[in-house]
């Protein structure tokens, strides 16, 4: 066999039993019905797995197909909107537990691999490449999430909640969302917010994050620049978009700015301003730094809860 499919081969076999299909259930004229399945994935041995919340949004019922054909009835431990992501836990036995990788190691180019059930084709293997990172995408309740790894790895209605692995078998993202007549753009929510996600939801139920307003994208800094403002940042956040009536509306930031600090901290990922937005003490007047042509410019925004 040729070592590319060898390769990919292998990368499945790791994960392959800890990815499950879920089919979500609705009680309509005092039955439940079928409304819908999608995917999802174990990443702890105690049963933990993730999915999409618009997956099993407003279920009666959620049932979870393993490999081995046993069906199981899950609990649902939590979920956020903001970020459509879901935690479900089942008991039982016979999978096995996902590896989580550590998604701040990708790079653009990069080969992936996401399983799923699109259609309800159960345990479906494609594959794509990394088409850019650190993106910005809303969601299906209108808010923006954060981090997402855009690809070109088929995905079909089911495939939500599946699992993008590297070659090495690692998950590195949740795989949430295409754009409807478009082709070869797949996105997926970043492992490492999703971790945070779920250490609230398991903790708390519910996830604290702080609201901006900012649709951003990673860049690379100009050297001149970094080196001009003595800068720790290899990389900044271009604000690409500002919503109305937002917090960075209010604030002094502009569209075609590049975020280098937030909260007197250096910020080049979208992974860092998230866990930054998820402490309280942030819902004060907090400094960011931004980068505007070639002037350095300390201005301030006061974040906002979210509703719930």
């Amino acid at each position: 066999m040729d070592p590319y499919s060898q390769m990919i081969i292998d990368a499945v076999s790791k994960v392959k039993n800890a990815v499950v299909k879920i089919d979500v259930y609705k009680n309509k004229e005092g039955k439940l019905r079928p409304a819908g399945s999608g995917s999802g994935f174990i990443f702890s041995s105690d049963g933990l797995l993730f999915t999409n919340h618009h997956v099993v949004r407003g279920a009666d019922k959620i049932m979870v197909s393993l490999l081995n054909e046993n069906e199981i009835e899950a609990t649902l431990i939590g979920q956020d909107p903001d970020t459509d992501l879901a935690i479900l836990k089942i008991y039982a036995d016979g999978y096995s537990v996902s590896k989580l990788g550590d998604a701040e190691a990708l790079q653009i180019g990069q080969l992936v691999i996401a399983i799923g059930n699109p259609l309800g084709y159960q345990h479906t293997v494609t594959t794509g490449v990394v088409s850019a990172l650190g993106r910005s995408l809303r969601a299906q309740n209108g808010m923006l999430v954060d981090d997402v790894i855009q690809s070109d790895a088929a995905l079909n209605p089911g495939n939500s909640g599946g699992p993008m692995i590297t070659t090495d078998g690692e998950v590195v993202g949740v795989n949430t969302a295409i754009i409807q007549g478009a082709q070869g753009l797949s996105f997926s929510v970043n492992i490492n917010t999703a971790k945070e996600v779920a250490s609230q939801l398991i903790k708390n139920g519910k996830v604290f994050k702080a609201y901006l307003g900012f649709q951003l994208q990673e860049v690379n800094l100009n050297p001149k620049v970094k080196r001009h403002y003595h800068l720790a940042n290899d990389k900044g956040l271009f604000v690409t978009a500002v919503e109305e009536n937002s917090p960075a509306a209010r604030s002094q930031v502009r569209p075609g700015d590049i975020i280098v600090a937030f909260h007197n901290k250096p910020i080049q990922s979208l992974h860092q301003l998230f866990k930054e937005l998820t402490k309280k003490e942030v819902l004060t007047l907090v400094d960011i730094s931004v980068v505007r042509h070639t002037e350095l410019l300390n201005v301030g925004i006061f974040p906002v809860q979210r509703a719930a």
